[in-house]
C-alpha cells in the first residue's frame, strides 16, 4: 500500500547567497518558511517541484520537504528542515547575525 502524501513545501538553495528558500503561492522564493505555499495535493507538489526545478538560474538543488500547518504559516516537521530555517551553521551570519 502506497504512503498516504503529507503536506509539503518546495525548498531549495538560492544559487548566489547559498541561503535555504521556500517557494511561495506567488512564485517567489523566500527565506522565511512562514511564507511557502503548503501544498497539500500530490499531483500539484509534484507541478510545483517541476515548475521549481525550471529555475536554475535562481536555485539549486529543489525538493519537497514535509511541512505541516500552524497558525503563522507553514512550519518544519522534520529536525533537518528545523535546522535549515536557522541559516548557515559554520558562524553567525545571513538569518543568524540578525536575530
Amino acid at each position: 500500500m502506497a504512503k498516504q502524501f503529507t503536506p509539503k513545501v518546495v525548498t531549495a538553495n538560492a544559487l548566489l547567497s547559498g541561503d535555504a528558500v521556500w517557494l511561495t503561492e506567488d512564485d517567489r522564493w523566500t527565506g522565511d518558511i512562514a511564507e511557502a505555499e503548503l501544498l497539500s495535493d500530490e499531483a500539484h507538489a509534484d507541478l510545483r517541484l517541476i515548475e521549481a526545478n525550471l529555475r536554475q538560474a535562481e536555485i539549486a538543488g529543489a525538493y519537497l520537504a514535509d511541512a505541516k500547518a500552524t497558525d503563522n504559516g507553514p512550519a518544519p516537521t522534520h529536525f533537518r528542515e528545523e535546522f535549515r530555517t536557522r541559516g548557515p551553521s559554520n558562524y553567525f551570519h545571513g538569518k543568524q547575525a540578525e536575530a
